[in-house]
């Protein structure tokens, strides 16, 4: 078992609320992300988890009994931190079976359960050494190990990989996905890393001045956001403003404050002012000329990326991202004209107007 349940969880300090009535559900099993910019209450809530932090108000429970006031060594959890926490005196066989003994298990199971975790994060052969003889990621292994070493039912992660450069934290990305899934175990992290939190989470929650903006799978947040504040978070989004003249066909027809006329297959009532969001890379070149969803501009420059070029386009005052493929084909360059145009299929209408 491991279903977390939250209900109306709030903290505040002083005159801050950084938890303001959060209410979410982690099934058994779920690999959730706590995702959200630095202050917005994700890190409070992971710790309120843990029981390191005691709500205000709300519930807290762990397979239906709720947890709240019990101490953080009787949760069934397990913790690993940015920082990994390693004791450095200990080796490295020592620090996956210190929780074991410190809960009196036998010699022998606490020597099996350190073979075994030694196996399941591919250290073999490595128990001997201390943590300052082991690279970033062979530390990261280890930490994983030792909260995993009790055989918890809720695995906590904060900013797990946050130490690591970027392609080894890529790697143990994928590393530490498939642990989960091949342990089953529910597991709930922190992170501010849009890509990592795509990565890794079944479910997303981002949050914002203490409050959970959004939940959903990865795909279906960054295909629909619901608010700007999700739209942009979560990636990047073009925002046009503008009011709705009529529903026909199964589109909805949207002038934009500049004059421009766009489509989206969203449903809005006639005049109800709207903003739309659509992500650069459904933004496309487009060849000159008249017609919904074509907007044009002037490239004011080009961001090269390996695999893509994005084009930031001049468009009535406002900057816009278009997407391209690094196909080797002729491009726009800064200075010269570009009209772009998008699907409406991929036009969302956020649920606030942006500002």
């Amino acid at each position: 078992m491991g279903s977390v349940d939250l209900q109306s969880v709030t903290k505040t300090y002083g005159a801050t609320r950084a938890l303001d009535e959060v209410t979410l559900t982690i099934a058994e099993g779920e690999f959730f992300g706590l995702l959200g910019p630095s202050g917005c209450g994700k890190t409070t809530l992971l710790r309120a988890i843990a029981g390191f932090v005691t709500p205000d108000s709300g519930r807290i429970l762990m397979d239906g009994q709720p947890v709240e006031r019990v101490p953080v060594n009787r949760r069934d959890i397990g913790l690993m931190f940015q920082n990994y926490a390693l004791f450095p005196h200990l080796n490295v066989r020592e620090n996956l079976g210190f929780g074991l003994s410190v809960r009196h298990r036998p010699k022998a199971e606490i020597a099996a359960r350190v073979e075994e975790l030694l196996r399941l994060v591919r250290l073999e052969g490595f128990g001997e050494r201390k943590p300052r003889e082991l690279s970033g990621g062979q530390q990261q292994r280890v930490a994983l190990a030792r909260a995993l070493a009790t055989n918890p039912r809720v695995l906590l992660l904060d900013e797990p990989l946050g130490a690591l450069d970027k392609n080894l934290r890529e790697e143990m990305q994928i590393e530490l996905k498939q642990i989960q899934r091949e342990l089953g175990i529910t597991t709930i992290f922190v992170t501010h890393d849009q890509e990592e939190a795509l990565t890794l989470s079944d479910r997303i929650a981002i949050m914002r001045a203490g409050r959970v903006e959004q939940i959903g799978a990865p795909r279906a947040i960054y295909e629909r956001p619901a608010t700007v504040f999700a739209a942009n978070f979560l990636g990047a989004a073009n925002l046009f403003t503008g009011m709705v003249e009529a529903r026909e066909g199964g589109l909805t027809r949207v002038r934009l404050e500049d004059g421009s006329l766009v489509t989206t297959r969203d449903e809005a009532a006639p005049g109800r002012q709207v903003t739309l969001a659509v992500r650069p890379e459904k933004m496309q070149v487009a060849a000159p000329g008249e017609g919904p969803n074509r907007l044009s501009g002037t490239v004011s420059h080009e961001v090269f990326t390996g695999t893509a070029v994005i084009l930031r386009m001049d468009f009535q005052g406002r900057a816009i991202s278009v997407f391209a493929q690094n196909d080797g084909g002729p491009l726009p360059r800064a200075g010269e004209a570009l009209t772009a145009a998008f699907d409406p299929a991929n036009a969302v209408i956020l649920t606030d107007p942006a500002g």
